[in-house]
């Protein structure tokens, strides 16, 4: 009996509403390591080894959008220890461990060692997804800055709604791209 239910689910799968369980598995998989991070973040960030890699980050970030700040929009930034950008309106930016991405690192490579696909892609997927999300994270630092010096009443919003949702829009592609591209591909190659 299970051997038949489990042909009949390979069949879903394989046919013309995979598209749903794969939406369903990517729904469930975001959404479960939210929830556990969340719930485990003070464990999580009681090893040394996290909270170093978070400041690292936090540090590489913070260098890399003062470094568009200043060089690519011309603006005049004044800093401070520790990842602090003072701009001419007295606005501010500070890059704390919670900028630094790491949790949207983690989360990444849980989705796509999860997810099903074939595994001589994850190998260098997976790096490459982290690396599109760092460069999403300084380009949120430097939208942030521009925010601070011509719309700073807009700041919060723009961080809270905008920019912080913006990382799952981003994960969102990507775990697209990998359907698309690489997920589709292995499951015509099963069903053939």
């Amino acid at each position: 009996m299970p051997q038949q239910q489990i042909q009949k689910f390979k069949r879903f799968y394989q046919g013309p509403f995979g598209f749903v369980v794969d939406v369903a598995l990517f729904a469930i998989i975001t959404y479960s390591f939210h929830v556990l991070w969340w719930d485990f973040a003070r464990v999580i960030k009681s090893f040394t080894v996290i909270n170093a890699t978070a400041d690292w980050l936090a540090e590489q970030v913070f260098h890399s959008s003062l470094w568009i700040n200043r060089s690519i929009l011309g603006l005049h930034v004044t800093t401070e220890y520790p990842n602090v950008m003072w701009f001419s309106n007295g606005g501010y930016v500070q890059v704390w461990e919670s900028c630094s991405g790491l949790k949207q690192f983690y989360q990444i490579l849980v989705l796509f060692v999860l997810f099903p696909g074939p595994w001589k892609h994850k190998l260098w997927f997976i790096p490459l997804a982290i690396f599109i999300m760092h460069l999403v994270n300084i380009m949120r630092i430097v939208i942030l800055s521009v925010v601070v010096l011509w719309k700073p009443e807009h700041w919060d919003f723009i961080h809270e709604w905008i920019l912080r949702p913006g990382f799952y829009v981003v994960i969102f592609l990507q775990w697209v791209w990998w359907v698309e591209k690489f997920r589709i591909k292995s499951k015509k190659t099963a069903s053939a």
